[in-house]
């Protein structure tokens, strides 16, 4: 190894130790607001799920009127406040959403009926990305499949075109998104539960899932009106959810490394991006954009996260994207292990050449 290439090894090394000494310095100040306010939890579950329901009910009642057109664009808010929804479900997974276990549960596992997302499945398969995200050692689960530039290299032909296909915007979000939520949750992925345990969750919620959509069939009159509302309704949610996860990981400067330099802390606040969002899209998304704090500790509950950002300078300063930033992401396809970053398929050719 020449000195230079020592040298620059040298400094990434010392680089990555002292950005985990300010992760974790970092993580004793996200303690402090990890404590759930239920005062505040039932407030925002309120003025989530009430005008959310509104809506659905007022697009029902049109559509089943014959006004079923000009009440479409009222998917897009209604998709917002799914996406909402969705985020207290999550809050409810990792057990930070109200002080109680118990009330977290039933909570998140009636909220399913809603999200079309089976409670306990994902539960555990998202615990299981939190333990491992910027692992390169544990890709694979809760994650967007991402392989490092050697590992695309090493493909064959085939596989190289399969993996650019998957890693299309258009069939990872635009398709991709809708169909994980309505078709691919239909069935148990058993991530970490008991074979028996996942089709039981799955099978559950899947039968609440008909029940529910045949009492609003027989309540406006077929299943027509229904479909109209509620797919519209969850594919807004599904792209600005699943857009949302991409660019929560997916960006230039995020963090992987292998198993034995790999550090939780570090990866928690170096591997997750924060996305500046205007406030009103902030309400909508949940304060989900705020990811590195949450990866820092999950146990946060998202009403609380702008406290905690508010809180502590190194914060705002880290994995910054605001909204034009964040289409540059979705160029970014591999893992360059030398550069240490995410780069396009493009970089790849570039480097070939050279």
């Amino acid at each position: 190894m020449s000195n230079s290439a020592a040298a620059s090894r040298t400094e990434g090394e010392a680089s990555r130790i002292d950005v985990a000494v300010i992760a974790r310095e970092v993580t004793r100040h996200c303690a402090a607001y990890r404590d759930p306010v239920p005062r505040l939890a039932l407030r925002q579950l309120a003025n989530t799920l009430l005008p959310y329901l509104a809506l659905c009910a007022l697009m029902l009642w049109a559509t089943a009127s014959g006004y079923g057109l000009p009440v479409l664009p009222l998917a897009v808010p209604a998709g917002g406040l799914l996406v909402r929804l969705f985020i207290i479900q999550h809050d409810c997974g990792h057990g930070s959403f109200f002080p109680s276990r118990t009330a977290n549960d039933w909570l998140g596992r009636a909220l399913s009926t809603l999200t079309v997302t089976p409670y306990d499945s994902w539960k555990r398969a998202h615990a299981l990305h939190h333990a491992s995200t910027g692992d390169l050692s544990r890709r694979g689960t809760g994650d967007i499949h991402t392989l490092t530039v050697r590992e695309y290299l090493a493909l064959s032909r085939w596989h190289q075109l399969r993996y650019r296909l998957y890693r299309n915007p258009f069939i990872l979000i635009v398709l991709g998104s809708p169909l994980n939520f309505l078709l691919m949750q239909r069935f148990p992925s058993g991530v970490g539960l008991p074979w028996r345990t996942a089709w039981r969750d799955v099978l559950v919620l899947d039968l609440c899932l008909v029940a529910v959509m045949a009492a609003l069939a027989f309540a406006v009159g077929g299943i027509g009106p229904v479909l109209w509302v509620f797919l519209p309704v969850i594919c807004v949610a599904a792209w600005v959810g699943g857009w949302l996860f991409y660019v929560q990981h997916q960006y230039e400067e995020t963090v992987w490394e292998g198993a034995e330099a790999w550090d939780f802390h570090r990866s928690a606040l170096g591997g997750s991006s924060y996305y500046v969002l205007p406030s009103v899209l902030q309400w909508f998304t949940g304060n989900v954009g705020l990811h590195h704090i949450h990866h820092v500790n999950s146990r946060i509950p998202n009403y609380r996260l702008q406290e905690c950002l508010d809180g502590h300078p190194t914060l705002s300063q880290v994995g910054r994207l605001t909204l034009r930033d964040s289409l540059r992401c979705l160029g970014l396809a591999l893992w360059d292990e030398d550069a240490r970053k995410l780069i396009g398929f493009s970089r790849v050719r570039t480097l070939q050449a050279a």
